[in-house]
């Protein structure tokens, strides 16, 4: 078992390492193109983000483990919210001021009920997958409306811009891309193996390995990309990266086994975890919320959405 359990770390490095070439040569090729930095990091950058979590919910499916693949978008969600942001805050309070963010707390908030209300019937249908891709397309063309008609001044569009890699040549932004592509299918499948073996040892349930070692583990890159940016003082990119994260998680990730593995689900799914992470999602939009002016998430707020977190886990598990 201890293995096994190297294994999937080992795989989760590569799946992680993959997903930030992909997102580099993605964001390289389509700076030298012509695409402009703000719709980079409102889409690639975001989507880039979420990759590890599709492909693992995609995998998931198709070996159908639904549970796997539903517990992954949530349990993500709830992780990037109360252990990432919670972490974050602890280490440097967020300031938050750009306007771009208001308006996508929002989308997430509905993103959030809609998610509710489809697992509500223990059942995720292949209709509610389409209806979730086709609202996740449409976000992203939203998102790019949003970056045409964004403030020059907003905090937002010049930290972005700051992120987004220059001088690449085609050739190696190209290069980035296609190995990218290659890795984060091949890594998610190998992980998604060991995790199931882990948890068939331990007597979890397919749900609960979604919710957990899974979720955590595709949150890492979330982790990693929140205390580098508030390290650089880049506070609104960090709940940048959070809210467009969670927006694709239940939009591209949940929608996978809905489009790959229709059925039922464990009923814990929509009668516990989907209110947890829409509890948690809520609470979010109350602590960065403000409509004048900038609003901060310090450390008292951070410490209580890891004790969330905590929580939760002992939730899980009692």
């Amino acid at each position: 078992m201890i293995l096994e359990a190297c294994f999937f770390l080992i795989w989760l490095i590569v799946l992680s390492w993959g997903a930030d070439r992909f997102v580099f040569g993605a964001s390289a090729l389509a700076k030298n193109i012509g695409v402009s930095p703000m719709i980079i990091g409102l889409t690639i950058v975001a989507m880039g983000s979420s990759a590890p979590e599709i492909m693992v919910a995609a995998t998931a499916s198709l070996n159908g483990n639904t549970d796997t693949a539903v517990g992954n978008a949530l349990g993500s969600n709830i992780t990037n919210i109360a252990l990432v942001l919670g972490l974050t805050a602890l280490l440097k309070p967020l300031s938050i001021a750009s306007g771009t963010l208001k308006k996508e707390m929002p989308v997430l908030l509905l993103v959030s009920l809609l998610a509710v209300y489809f697992l509500s019937d223990f059942l995720l249908l292949r209709q509610e997958g389409i209806i979730l891709i086709i609202l996740f397309f449409t976000v992203i063309g939203g998102l790019t409306w949003i970056s045409f008609n964004m403030g020059k001044d907003d905090l937002l569009q010049s930290e972005t811009e700051s992120e987004i890699p220059s001088g690449v040549p085609t050739s190696k932004a190209v290069m980035w891309l296609v190995i990218g592509m290659i890795l984060l299918p091949l890594s998610a499948h190998f992980m998604v193996g060991s995790a199931e073996i882990i948890a068939r040892y331990f007597g979890l349930s397919e749900l609960v390995i979604g919710l957990t070692i899974i979720a955590i583990g595709t949150s890492l890159p979330e982790l990693a990309a929140c205390i580098a940016g508030v390290l650089k003082n880049e506070d609104d990119l960090a709940l940048g990266n959070i809210i467009g994260s969670n927006i694709f998680n239940l939009l591209a990730v949940l929608a996978m086994p809905g489009l790959i593995a229709p059925g039922a689900i464990d009923e814990n799914a929509a009668t516990r975890d989907s209110y947890v992470m829409l509890g948690l999602t809520m609470l979010l939009v109350l602590f960065s919320f403000n409509l004048k002016g900038s609003r901060c998430i310090n450390r008292i707020e951070g410490l209580g959405l890891i004790s969330c977190f905590l929580a939760y886990q002992y939730l899980l598990f009692s």
